[in-house]
C-alpha cells in the first residue's frame, strides 16, 4: 500500500509535467519563444523559475547534509545568505539593468551579451565553451542527490531514477521550451514550499520538538571539530570563516551563473521586477533556510554520515519514520528541485552552443526554425552526457568524485568566477574592457581547473573547491577594474550605444522603468 501511494503520486506528477510541456508548444516556435518565453513572463513564474533553478537536490541532499553536519544549526546562515544576497540583492542590482540592456543588444544568452556588449566574437565563443563545460558537473550532481533518495524510498537501482528523470525532463523542455519550464517550475516550487515545511515539522517532532532537538544538539561533542561545549547549536558554529566561504559561493555565485541571470532576460513589465524580488526572496527564505536548518540537526541521528555526507538527509528521513504520503511528498520535492534546475541548465547550455558557437561560425546561415531544431538536439545531447557522468560518478570507487557539494563547488566557482565580475561591470561601468573580460574568464575557469586536478598546490584554506570558488568570485571583482584601467579604453561609440538604452525616454528614464 505504501509503495502504491508513492507510485500514484509520481505518475500524477510526471503526467502534469509532460502535459504542461505539450500545452506550451505554441510558445516554442522561434528562438525568442523557446529560450526566453517571448520576454513576456510574469513575476510569479519568473520568481519561481529563479528560485527552483537556484535550489536543487544539490542543496537539499548535498549541501544541507554536509554543511549542517559541519556547522550545526549555524548552517541556517547559508540559507539566509542565499535569500538576501543570492535573491534579494541579485534582483535589485541585476534585474532591471539586465532586462533593459539584453533587449537593447538583442542578446538571448550570457555569452551573446558579452559578444555584443564588447563587440567580440572571441568573447562570445569563449564564454559559450566555459558555460557548456562547467554546467555538466553541476547537472551530474542533480542526479546523484535524487538517486540516493529514490533508493531509500523505492529500493530500486539509481540508474533507473536517472534515466526516468532524464527522459521526462527532456520531453517537456523539448516540447515547450522556456515557457513550459517556467510553468512547471511554478508547480514544482509550490511542492517544494509545502514539502520542506512538512518535512522539518515531522523530523523535529520525531526528536521531541524544536527545543528538545536543540538541547540534544547542544550535547553533541566532536573533539575532531571543536572542544567547545554546545558548539553545534551556537550562533556561528565551529568554523565561522569556512561558513562565510560557503555563504559567498552559494549566494554571490548566482550573479554570474548563465542559467540564473537568463531569468531576468524574460521579465515582461517594470512592476514584475518589484513583485518578483519579494516573491523570490520569500521563496529562498523558506526553501533554502529550511533545508540548511533541517541539515543542522543531522548529528542527532546515529550513523547518518557513515556512508558520506550525501547520505545524511536520506538517513534523517528514513529514521524519522515519515508517513507514506509524506515520504512520497519528499520524493516529489527532491524530484521537483532536480528537474526544475536540470531544465534550466539544459536550456542555458543548448541555447549557448547553438546561438553563440554554431551560428555564424560553424553554420553560416541559420534561420529561427533551424536554430530551435538544433537547440532541441543539444537538449538531448546535454541530458545524455550529464546522465552518463552521473551514473559513473555514483558507481565510481574514487571517493574524490562522490560528494555532491564538491561537484557543485567546481561548477559554480568556475562559472561565477569567470562571468560575475565582467557581467556586473559590463552593465554598470562604461570603462570595462574586453581584455578585462578575458582575464576574468581565464582566471576564474583556470583556478578551478587547477584546484580540481592539483589542489595540493593551493594553501590549505583554498584546497576546498567551495573556498576556492568564493575566492575566484571576489578576486574577479578586483581584477576586472584593475585590468580595465590599465588596458586601452573601449571604443567610445560602442559604449555609448550600449548604455543609451538606460537613458531612453519612456514615461521616465528606462533605467527606472521598463514600461
Amino acid at each position: 500500500m505504501d509503495l502504491a501511494i508513492k507510485i500514484i503520486m509520481l505518475v500524477l506528477f510526471f503526467g502534469v509535467m509532460v502535459g504542461v510541456g505539450i500545452y506550451c508548444r505554441k510558445h516554442a516556435t522561434d528562438v525568442n519563444g523557446f529560450v526566453l518565453g517571448g520576454r513576456s513572463v510574469g513575476p510569479w513564474l519568473t520568481a519561481f523559475a529563479y528560485g527552483t533553478s537556484y535550489f536543487s537536490a544539490v542543496i537539499f541532499i548535498g549541501y544541507a547534509g554536509q554543511f549542517g553536519w559541519k556547522f550545526g544549526i549555524a548552517s541556517t546562515w547559508i540559507g539566509l545568505g542565499n535569500a538576501l544576497i543570492g535573491s534579494l540583492l541579485a534582483w535589485v542590482i541585476l534585474g532591471r539593468r539586465t532586462r533593459i540592456m539584453t533587449q537593447h543588444l538583442n542578446s538571448a544568452t550570457m555569452p551573446e551579451f558579452f559578444g555584443k556588449r564588447f563587440a567580440s566574437k572571441g568573447l562570445k565563443i569563449g564564454a559559450s565553451i566555459i558555460t557548456f563545460v562547467f554546467l555538466i558537473p553541476y547537472t551530474a550532481s542533480l542526479y546523484n542527490g535524487l538517486s540516493r533518495l529514490f533508493s531509500k524510498a523505492f529500493n530500486i537501482d539509481y540508474v533507473w531514477c536517472i534515466l526516468a528523470m532524464s527522459v521526462l525532463t527532456g520531453i517537456y523542455v523539448i516540447a515547450g521550451g522556456y515557457m513550459a519550464t517556467a510553468i512547471n517550475d511554478f508547480i514544482q516550487g509550490i511542492i517544494m514550499l509545502f514539502g520542506i515545511v512538512a518535512v522539518i515539522a515531522a523530523v523535529l517532532m520525531n526528536q521531541g520538538g524544536f527545543m528538545e532537538a536543540l538541547n540534544g544538539l547542544a550535547q553533541v561533542n566532536d573533539p575532531a571539530v571543536s572542544n567547545v561545549p554546545g558548539i553545534f547549536n551556537s550562533f556561528f558554529g565551529p568554523d565561522p570563516l569556512a561558513l562565510l566561504g560557503v555563504v559567498i559561493l552559494t549566494s554571490l555565485g548566482t550573479w554570474g551563473l548563465p542559467q540564473m541571470v537568463q531569468k531576468f532576460y524574460a521579465i515582461k513589465h517594470e512592476r514584475d521586477i518589484k513583485k518578483g524580488t519579494i516573491i523570490s526572496t520569500g521563496f529562498a527564505i523558506i526553501v533554502a533556510g529550511g533545508c540548511y536548518f533541517l541539515g543542522g540537526f543531522g548529528r542527532l541521528f546515529d550513523g547518518a554520515a557513515k556512508d558520506g555526507f550525501d547520505n545524511i538527509i536520506p538517513t534523517m528521513l528514513e529514521k524519522s519514520n515519515l508517513p507514506p504520503i509524506l515520504m512520497a511528498i519528499v520524493v516529489i520535492l527532491v524530484l521537483s528541485a532536480s528537474m526544475s534546475t536540470l531544465s534550466s541548465l539544459v536550456i542555458a547550455s543548448s541555447s549557448t552552443l547553438t546561438i553563440d558557437l554554431l551560428k555564424g561560425n560553424v553554420i553560416k546561415k541559420m534561420d529561427d526554425k533551424k536554430q530551435v531544431f538544433i537547440i532541441r538536439i543539444f537538449v538531448v545531447v546535454f541530458i545524455a552526457i550529464s546522465a552518463f557522468i552521473a551514473i559513473y560518478q555514483v558507481k565510481s570507487q574514487n571517493e574524490s568524485v562522490k560528494f555532491i557539494a564538491q561537484l557543485m563547488g567546481v561548477s559554480w566557482g568556475a562559472l561565477a568566477g569567470a562571468f560575475l565580475a565582467p557581467f556586473l561591470y559590463g552593465l554598470y561601468w562604461k570603462k570595462t574592457t574586453k581584455l578585462a573580460c578575458w582575464v576574468s574568464f581565464i582566471f576564474g575557469a583556470g583556478i578551478m581547473l587547477l584546484n580540481l586536478f592539483a589542489k595540493q598546490l593551493f594553501p590549505v584554506l583554498l584546497q576546498s573547491p567551495i573556498n576556492c570558488g568564493a575566492f575566484a568570485m571576489l578576486a574577479g571583482l578586483i581584477i576586472v577594474p584593475i585590468v580595465s584601467l590599465l588596458s586601452p579604453k573601449p571604443d567610445k561609440k560602442l559604449v555609448e550605444d550600449a548604455f543609451a538604452c538606460y537613458e531612453k525616454q519612456v514615461p521616465a528614464k528606462q533605467k527606472n522603468s521598463l514600461d
